[in-house]
């Protein structure tokens, strides 16, 4: 045996050779030693290849069976109107078929007389208490006049809406049972990673109790609400699996069943849960109050672009951007359009919708301390957070320019730009205390109009300062070069929405 071969052993296998050993004795005890080490790497070997298998289940039997009786079936009845003009065949004039339909639709309401009829719908849900609460999805029972749900076992049982939360999707009902009721609890979605198994389980097509595996996908996905935080699974998940349990395999529910991608209807391996994190606590607020109360901060935000922040000179583009604080809570602790909040109650903010969520999360009436970048410094501000359902942010009217007068114009940075003039002012609605800029005319070869610049456009602010005149402007173009900036920030409004966009300073 090689030195090279030796050095392999363990420290008493050297031992056992001795360090006088000669050559011929090394070669003797060398293949014993060989053989040993070898069935060592063996052992190790399959007792790897045993932990690697734990991680693929053989069945999922046993989860299912555990999972099962907690699962409900959900069928809601509505009453509708069926009104005349509705889609009705088509049958050639003269066919035999003709007098056939058309008693038909007599019988169905079809003879332009509005009837009431009763229309049916199929979900899913889940029970997480043994005196009866069940998540759903809101769009499974919204306008129902009746809910019914049934059990693994058979048993059928009315429920009544105790909640809801269409930002969500979520809805909270509750049956009256005669006996504790099977219960799941919920899992920490946040855990859950990429490629560990999930178990679906619901009513797909209305056929019944049913059972569909795969893997988490992705995490955090939006779709288009406002606090969306989905977890993507590739479970078979179709139309009836919404508001079902999607299950890790501790037996936990880590997200409910919600919607799907899909080109024709069925299901292509594209499926979407609401994370449970996010569903426990509007649970907990549908629980308590019948209705959501989330934090509300008084602000209009838009994400941090990288000219943007080389404008303000942030080191990074994170944060986000206020550009309106309307009467609220940030108006009464001295928020301010421009500034850029990076911290929100001890907690980093990396865009606007992790500072939607934040606040959302956040307790109603709870002082916070918001940190925000201004004028190159930071400056830490204390909020009293209102309730977001019963507020409302004034927004002022506007319209884009129609029938404009001849005032003098300015070309810069690829627009034509004007004072306010009373002809300006009263076709775009302004009151007397709004001062600006008015875009005329933007080229379409500026970078402007490739960021959404366009006529009629009121440009209020430039480099975080008032404008009121070309002066005022060109003035702060010459702040910004001075300070070797190679872009401009304005705060543009349009029809009452305000917004930072950063132009670059050598089209001026």
């Amino acid at each position: 045996m090689t030195r090279q071969a030796l050095a392999l052993r363990s420290p008493a296998d050297r031992d056992m050779i001795g360090a006088g050993s000669d050559i011929a004795a090394e070669r003797r005890v060398g293949p014993g030693m060989r053989g040993l080490w070898l069935g060592v790497m063996a052992v190790m070997l399959l007792l790897a290849q045993a932990i690697s298998a734990r991680a693929l289940p053989d069945s999922f039997a046993d989860l299912a069976d555990k999972i099962s009786p907690s699962v409900v079936n959900i069928t809601t009845s509505t009453t509708v109107t069926a009104r005349d003009g509705g889609p009705s065949p088509i049958v050639p004039e003269g066919s035999p078929f003709e007098d056939f339909f058309r008693e038909f639709q007599d019988r169905n309401g079809g003879g332009g007389e509005a009837r009431p009829r009763r229309s049916q719908a199929l979900g899913s849900g889940f029970v997480i208490s043994e005196d009866g609460y069940i998540v759903t999805n809101n769009h499974v029972i919204e306008n129902a006049d009746e809910i019914q749900v049934e059990f693994f076992n058979g048993d059928l049982l009315d429920a009544e809406v105790v909640g809801t939360d269409p930002n969500t999707d979520i809805a909270l009902l509750k049956v009256a049972a005669d006996k504790p009721l099977p219960f799941v609890s919920f899992g920490d979605s946040d855990v859950a990673r990429v490629g560990e198994w999930v178990v679906a389980m619901g009513n797909p097509l209305g056929q019944g109790f049913s059972v569909s595996a795969g893997i988490v996908s992705a995490r955090n996905r939006a779709l288009s609400g406002t606090y969306d935080d989905y977890i993507q699974t590739d479970a078979a998940i179709n139309r009836g699996n919404s508001g079902g349990p999607l299950f890790n395999m501790n037996g936990e529910v880590i997200g409910v069943n919600t919607a799907i991608l899909s080109p024709n209807g069925g299901s292509i391996g594209i499926g979407f849960s609401m994370a449970s994190n996010v569903v426990k606590r509007v649970i907990a607020q549908l629980e308590e109050y019948g209705e959501t109360r989330r934090g509300w901060l008084g602000v209009r935000i838009q994400d941090v672009t990288p000219d943007m922040a080389e404008a303000m000179g942030l080191a990074e583009a994170a944060g986000a951007m206020v550009t309106d604080v309307p009467e609220g809570p940030a108006m009464e602790a001295g928020m301010e359009a421009g500034d850029v909040i990076t911290n929100f109650d001890g907690v980093e903010v990396a865009d606007t919708r992790g500072l939607v969520r934040q606040v959302g999360n956040a307790e109603v009436g709870k002082t916070v301390r918001v940190t925000v970048w201004r004028n190159g410094e930071t400056e830490t501000l204390r909020v009293t957070l209102g309730r977001r359902e019963t507020s409302e942010a004034a927004v002022p009217a506007a319209q884009t320019l129609e029938n404009q007068a001849d005032p003098q114009v300015l070309d810069l940075m690829g627009m034509s730009l004007s004072e306010l003039t009373p002809d300006l002012r009263e076709q775009l609605e302004l009151g007397q205390d709004i001062d600006g800029l008015v875009v005329t005319d933007v080229d379409e070869m500026a970078e402007a109009f490739e960021k959404g610049v366009r006529a009629g456009d009121l440009i209020t602010d430039a480099g975080q300062q008032k404008v009121a005149s070309i002066a005022d402007l060109e003035a702060q173009i010459i702040v910004a070069k001075e300070a070797g900036r190679k872009s401009i920030l304005l705060l543009i409004r349009r029809e009452g929405d305000p917004r930072f966009v950063a132009l670059p300073l050598d089209e001026s």
